[in-house]
């Protein structure tokens, strides 16, 4: 989250009052946000009144630096609210957070879906299991998302790989999928609601199905779910692992126009002595190839990526080949991470890149990403395309490039707009038509 980010967030829960309803402050990823959602539901229900809660993040130090300096300043501008943390910081080392004079209560990654976390009080200052030993992951069914017209739905958890960097499986367990009839159901739910565009998230999204009967794979899930839900009109996907795209969603990139021209690639380094390094299951050749081929059958595609700079033992020549793919893949939505040392990952054993290379490799690619962004949307310049509206006058494309449109739209709304310029990496256009039709 960035700092401005975070500044607002807490801003809005300033004074919070003792008889408020609960507000939830995310952090992380965009399974966060769904799950931010579910507690929001859970305590409303439970009748929690003032009570804030904290969905942390350990993907970096900085993340959890950030959620503890969110809670510090909660606690000084809320002093008799309830302060409850939970998220893969608080799984994986529930005590940084129970030892803080303002945290009342720690609850783990499992327990903060669970109903009667919510309900019943109790003494227990930390509610944290073991993660591991977590076999199922229900379908949590929500009302709707706060503020958003596009909803964040969870179909899978956890991950069974090891990369050498990442911490994320002990917050977050073995690799669980959710049944295609919940994942219908709540869809269902969803677009009743007036939601137009879902996003299916998880840890590992393409590992999805594996521990299911008949081992569904996630082109399968989605597939059959768009045929329960002729209605829903958009899908997204969260971050996906290159090597493991099955036939079936191969088949809806190139056929169904309802999965949107966007994929967001764990890509981490283009490298690879690196990606070995990381234990990655792709090389820097199989991200070449799934662009091309997801290029080749839909034109329109765009790419983002999660990319690590600074990675141990990563030399220049090595960081310039991830900066040679971004470039060769036309890579656009980057999520950029400075690598961060992470106690209990074998990366943490390696021998280090001094933090103020990571940074400043960071910092290169993050201005590669403007220079790739400002190409991105010079290509849209002149043409029409159908926009999501969002709030305060922006959209997304089906590329997910963000939208300023001319005139206030309801929010949710499906339009046709044309571009007609690019500011600050936004596009901006005219409307054209109000987009009625629902596709079949």
């Amino acid at each position: 989250m960035k700092k401005d980010e975070l500044s607002q967030t807490v801003d809005k829960i300033k004074g919070q009052a003792a008889n408020a309803e609960p507000q939830v402050v995310t952090f992380g990823c965009r399974l966060n946000m769904h799950e931010s959602e579910v507690m929001r539901d859970h305590a409303k229900n439970a009748g929690l009144q003032g009570v804030i809660i904290f969905n942390t993040c350990a993907v970096t130090k900085e993340a959890e630096r950030q959620a503890r300096q969110a809670i510090r300043r909660a606690r000084r501008e809320n002093p008799d609210a309830q302060i409850v943390v939970t998220g893969c910081s608080a799984q994986i080392d529930p005590e940084q957070y129970a030892d803080m004079p303002e945290v009342d209560r720690v609850i783990g990654n499992e327990e903060k879906l669970q109903a009667e976390s919510w309900g019943a009080p109790t003494h227990a200052r930390i509610l944290v299991n073991d993660i591991m030993s977590v076999k199922e992951t229900a379908g949590h069914l929500i009302d709707g998302y706060e503020d958003r017209t596009r909803a964040f739905l969870q179909v899978q958890n956890g991950c069974d790989h090891r990369c050498t960097f990442c911490i994320i499986p002990y917050g977050r367990g073995n690799s669980r999928s959710v049944p295609i009839g919940v994942i219908s159901k709540q869809v269902h739910s969803l677009v009743e609601r007036g939601y137009k565009e879902i996003v299916f998230t998880g840890v590992d999204v393409t590992s999805y199905g594996h521990d299911l009967p008949g081992s569904p794979s996630l082109g399968q899930m989605i597939r059959r779910v768009l045929a329960l839900v002729p209605g829903l009109a958009r899908v997204r996907l969260s971050s996906l692992d290159p090597v493991e795209i099955d036939a079936d969603l191969w088949r809806l990139i190139a056929e169904e126009p309802r999965l949107m021209p966007h994929l967001h690639l764990s890509v981490q380094a283009g490298d690879d002595l690196t990606l070995k390094r990381m234990k990655r299951r792709h090389l820097r050749a199989d991200v070449i190839a799934v662009c091309e081929r997801a290029k080749a059958l839909r034109p329109d595609m765009a790419f983002g990526a999660d990319i690590i700079a600074g990675f141990p033992t990563e030399t220049d020549e090595m960081f310039a080949n991830t900066v040679r793919l971004v470039e060769e893949c036309d890579l656009t939505f980057l999520h950029i991470f400075p690598y961060s040392e992470r106690e209990g990952t074998p990366a943490a054993k390696m021998p280090q890149v001094d933090p103020v290379v990571r940074k400043a490799r960071a910092a290169k690619l993050r201005d590669l990403r403007d220079v790739q962004m400002g190409r991105f949307l010079g290509r849209h310049i002149g043409q029409t395309f159908e926009v999501l509206v969002e709030k305060d006058g922006l959209g997304r494309a089906a590329d997910f490039a963000s939208v300023t449109l001319d005139r206030a739209i309801e929010p949710g709304s499906l339009v046709d707009v044309k571009i007609t310029g690019a500011v600050g990496g936004v596009l901006t256009g005219e409307v054209v038509e109000q987009v009625e039709r629902i596709r079949a």
